[in-house]
C-alpha cells in the first residue's frame, strides 16, 4: 500500500507543527492534548525542521531535569528528519522507521509536507496487505 493511500484512508486533523520558538511546554500540552507522540518543528508550516518526539522529551528530562522543559523545541527536536513521499510504500517507511530507529515521518509532495506517518499507521496498511494476499492465495488453491 502506498503512503498516499494510508493518508487518504486514515483520520486526522492535520499535523502538528509549532515553530521552533515555541516552549517546549506548549508542545507537550498539544501532545497531551491531542493524544499524539510527535510534533512536527517548522517555521513556515511546510518544510519540516524537526520533529520532537516524547522520546526527545524524555531523554532531555533524563539528562537536565525539569530545567529541560524551560527550553525551545528548536533545542530539544531531532533535527533534519527523515521524510518520504506519498509514492513509498508501506514496507518502504517500516525498512527507513526500523533503519533509523524513529516513529513518525514527514510525508512530502512539492517540497511541502502533506502529512506525517506514524509506525502505527505502516504497520495497519502492512497487516492489511497481508491478509489480502492470504485471502488470494487461499482462493487460488481452493480453485476460487
Amino acid at each position: 500500500m502506498l503512503v498516499s493511500q494510508i493518508l487518504k484512508d486514515k483520520a486526522t486533523g492535520g499535523v502538528r507543527s509549532l515553530p521552533p520558538t515555541a516552549a517546549v511546554a506548549e508542545a507537550i500540552k498539544i501532545m497531551s492534548e491531542g493524544r499524539i507522540g510527535t510534533v512536527v518543528v517548522s517555521s513556515d508550516g511546510a518544510t519540516p525542521e524537526g520533529i520532537l518526539s516524547e522520546r526527545d522529551i524524555v531523554r532531555e528530562l533524563g539528562k537536565r531535569g525539569n530545567t529541560a522543559l524551560e527550553g525551545t523545541v528548536g533545542q530539544m527536536m531531532t533535527k533534519n528528519p527523515v521524510t518520504c513521499t506519498g509514492s513509498h510504500t508501506a514496507l518502504q517507511v517500516l525498512e527507513m522507521m526500523t533503519e533509523g530507529r524513529f516513529r513518525h515521518l514527514p510525508v512530502m509532495e512539492g517540497g511541502e509536507m502533506v502529512g506525517l506517518i506514524s509506525i502505527g499507521d505502516a504497520v495497519k496498511a502492512r497487516l492489511a496487505e497481508l491478509s489480502m494476499e492470504k485471502d488470494a492465495l487461499e482462493g487460488m488453491i481452493m480453485g476460487h
